[in-house]
Parts: structure tokens; C-alpha cells; sequence
């Protein structure tokens, strides 16, 4: 056995929140209320969404996919981090990490296309108003819900593919509070640069193809209102698309502070 495979890193130790051992107590029950908050939240949309007639939209139909995407995203983490709260080990072992790993991508891709997806619906429902039940019909919603599914699911796939690449033979401490391939990357003792290239063209490609779709819908509708030139016609596109601009902004602000 080689020197390298000695010293194999079979788990990581995440240092995230260890800055509020001392406030750990206080830190467990907002996390904790956060969470089942989250869950009741997206749980009482999706139950709402499929039992009223009146919500059969396709707006509605997408907004509850959102909600059941938000409801896994929060569990791939927040649990994980509850249990470190209260067992202070803060202990995940490298193939828990690389599920994590997945499964953060997988939905946090799936929630951007899927918001990507909704902007092209508030398109319709605007700028085409008369045609929007039999453009957005329900096998349309479907084919978008499985392409954002796929979608998500290859990105997912090649993440995992390029991180396994990468070898890890100490230190193990990721400075980070869950696994990523950015924190991951830091601990490498192999040669990551194909690897970083890899990975942003794979997360760059799908975060700049979504941010053109939102773009292009939303100059459409700014454009249709332009030239309706009416406040009922204002107030009813705002209302609108106003939830929908909140998601993607705090969406995005969550990713890039995360990052950063």
C-alpha cells in the first residue's frame, strides 16, 4: 500500500459553526424553528396547491414544485447541522459528504431552472394573456417540471464526477458548514486546475443561460406594459411577477453570500 492510500481521508471534520459553541443552545433552537417552519410552510403550499380547484394553474403547479424543492434543499443541511449541534462532533465521513454534495447541487439546480421556468410562465401570462391556458396547459408543465429535473440531475452528476477526481490525503477540516466542491477544492493534495474549469463551466453555463431566460421574460413584460400604458395593467403585472422577483433575488443573494 502506497503512501498515499495510508493516508486516504475516509471523513471530514466541518468547521462551520463551530464559532457558536458557546451560543450552541440558542443556535440549535433558531435553526430548528427555522426548519420545521420551512417545512410546515412548504408543506401547507403543496397540500394547498393540490387540493383547490382553483389553484390548477399552471403558476400555482409550478409554485408547489418550487415549495417541495425548498422542502428537500433545506434537508439535505439543516438536519446534518442539528445533529452536530447536539453530539459536538461535527463529523461527516467522505461518502456522506459526497451525497451531500449531490443532493445540494441537484436541488439547488433544479430550484433554479424551476424559477427560470416561472419567469417564462409570468412571461406568457402577461405578454400573451389570451393564449396562456393552452401554451401553459398541463402537458407543458410537465414536459418543463421533467427538464428541470434532468436538468438538475446531469449538472448533479458531473459535480460528483470531477469532485471524486480530486484526492484528499489530510488535512480534513472543511471551512465550511456543509460539503462543497469549493471548501473540498482547498483540501486537494492533487492537481485541481482541469477540475476548477470543469466546475465553473458546468455551474456557469446553467446560472448564465437561466439569468438570459429571467432577463429576456421580464424585458418582455416590462415592454408589453410599457405599451399598454395602464395603471390596472401595472398594478396586476406587479402583483404578479412581485413574489416571483423576491424568490429569484433572495435565491440568488443566498448562493453568492454562501460562496462568498
Amino acid at each position: 500500500m502506497n503512501s498515499t492510500n495510508q493516508h486516504k481521508v475516509l471523513e471530514f471534520t466541518l468547521l462551520g459553526l463551530t464559532s457558536f459553541s458557546k451560543l450552541s443552545i440558542a443556535v440549535f433552537l433558531l435553526l430548528l424553528i427555522i426548519y420545521i417552519l420551512t417545512l410546515l410552510a412548504n408543506l401547507l403550499i403543496i397540500v394547498a396547491v393540490h387540493f383547490e380547484v382553483r389553484l390548477h394553474s399552471a403558476m400555482y403547479y409550478f409554485l408547489s414544485r418550487l415549495s417541495l424543492v425548498d422542502l428537500c434543499y433545506a434537508t439535505v443541511t439543516i438536519p446534518k447541522i442539528l445533529v452536530d449541534f447536539l453530539t459536538k462532533t461535527n463529523i461527516i465521513s467522505s461518502n456522506s459528504c459526497i451525497t451531500q454534495l449531490f443532493f445540494l447541487h441537484f436541488f439547488a439546480g433544479t430550484e433554479c431552472i424551476l424559477l427560470t421556468v416561472m419567469a417564462y410562465d409570468r412571461y406568457i401570462a402577461i405578454c400573451h394573456p389570451l393564449h396562456y391556458s393552452s401554451i401553459m396547459n398541463k402537458t407543458v408543465c410537465h414536459w418543463l417540471e421533467f427538464v428541470c429535473w434532468a436538468t438538475s440531475f446531469l449538472h448533479s452528476i458531473v459535480q460528483i464526477i470531477i469532485t471524486c477526481q480530486m484526492k484528499f490525503c489530510g488535512p480534513n477540516q472543511i471551512d465550511h458548514f456543509f460539503c462543497d466542491i469549493h471548501p473540498l477544492s482547498v483540501l486537494a493534495c492533487s492537481d485541481i486546475v482541469i477540475i476548477e474549469i470543469v466546475f465553473v463551466a458546468n455551474s456557469g453555463l446553467i446560472a448564465v443561460i437561466c439569468f438570459l431566460v429571467v432577463l429576456m421574460s421580464y424585458v418582455g413584460i416590462i415592454n408589453t406594459i410599457l405599451k399598454a400604458r395602464s395603471e390596472e395593467g401595472l398594478e396586476k403585472a406587479f402583483s404578479t411577477c412581485a413574489s416571483h422577483l423576491t424568490t429569484v433575488t433572495l435565491f440568488s443573494l443566498g448562493l453568492v453570500s454562501s460562496y462568498i
